[in-house]
């Protein structure tokens, strides 16, 4: 039954889909009647997800981003369940691992760059046919905040979050020849379980690095579909220290020395 009622919706792929900004992107896309496909390492996650919305309005399955042929067989099986449409890839699935970089192990730093960055390369490589055969559709990917500045403590979730939005604008231009649509997220400080336990406690009370409900990413990823905007700020305060670091990185670098930026309402100014 979900075959055949997918075939008259649309219908969206998401990655990381157990839990945050995932979880409620699922759940306001399956509310406006959209197709949900679900995929996350953590199981039980995507069970009680599943239960939630009805078994005839999702696919769950265990997938491993990193892991090409698993992001493969996923989507062949999300094809034919979704009637073989693909409205919105979103690449959500990512890592957190922090610490200076001179003290973590060197595999954690891999694991990083596996999950962030080849995880999104895989996703979006093996689902150009279907976004292809989808007319409108849309390769969404969530970058960061930290992707306007690399920043301390995270430098490679950092690097990857740059990389990731350098494809983004790259295949904007490149998949507009196949018909594809391609943006991206960039959130500050998301109340989900990839932050360590005390950061949102912590998190100042205003200002761009405010801790935001995932549901508010989930609403990007619906205006996203609905318009050709390229990157999405998350709180839109963001998107004004992405411009200061292009044009004063020697000043929002001096304010990060001091952990001034994190508690001012505004960048410093060109």
């Amino acid at each position: 039954m979900a075959g055949r009622e997918a075939d008259v919706r649309r219908s969206i792929f998401i990655t990381g889909a157990a839990s945050g900004m995932g979880r409620e992107t699922a759940r306001l896309f399956a509310g406006k009647g959209w197709f949900v496909g679900a995929y996350d390492l953590n199981e039980a996650g995507l069970q009680d997800l599943q239960h939630e919305l009805g078994a005839e309005n999702c696919l769950i399955r265990r997938l491993d981003v990193t892991d090409r042929a698993d992001f493969r067989a996923a989507l062949d099986d999300f094809g034919p369940a979704a009637g073989g449409r693909l409205d919105i890839l979103f690449n959500n699935a990512g890592i957190g691992r922090g610490g200076p970089f001179d003290q973590q192990p060197f595999e954690e730093i891999l694991a990083v760059v596996q999950v962030n960055f080849i995880g999104v390369l895989n996703g979006i490589y093996e689902a150009v046919p279907l976004l292809k055969a989808t007319p409108g559709s849309l390769c969404f990917t969530t970058s960061s905040s930290s992707a306007t500045f690399g920043m301390p403590g995270i430098a490679v979730y950092s690097a990857t979050k740059h990389a990731v939005k350098g494809l983004t604008e790259a295949l904007s231009v490149e998949f507009k020849a196949l018909g594809i649509r391609v943006a991206d997220v960039l959130p500050g400080l998301i109340d989900t379980p990839i932050l360590p336990p005390g950061a949102v406690d912590a998190a100042p009370k205003e200002g761009m690095f405010r801790a935001i409900p995932p549901v508010e990413v989930a609403k990007v990823v619906w205006e996203a579909y609905h318009t050709d905007k390229l990157h999405w700020y998350v709180p839109e305060e963001i998107a004004e220290l992405d411009r200061s670091a292009t044009l004063t990185p020697e000043a929002v670098r001096d304010q990060l020395a001091t952990g001034s930026l994190f508690f001012t309402e505004t960048p410093p100014k060109p």
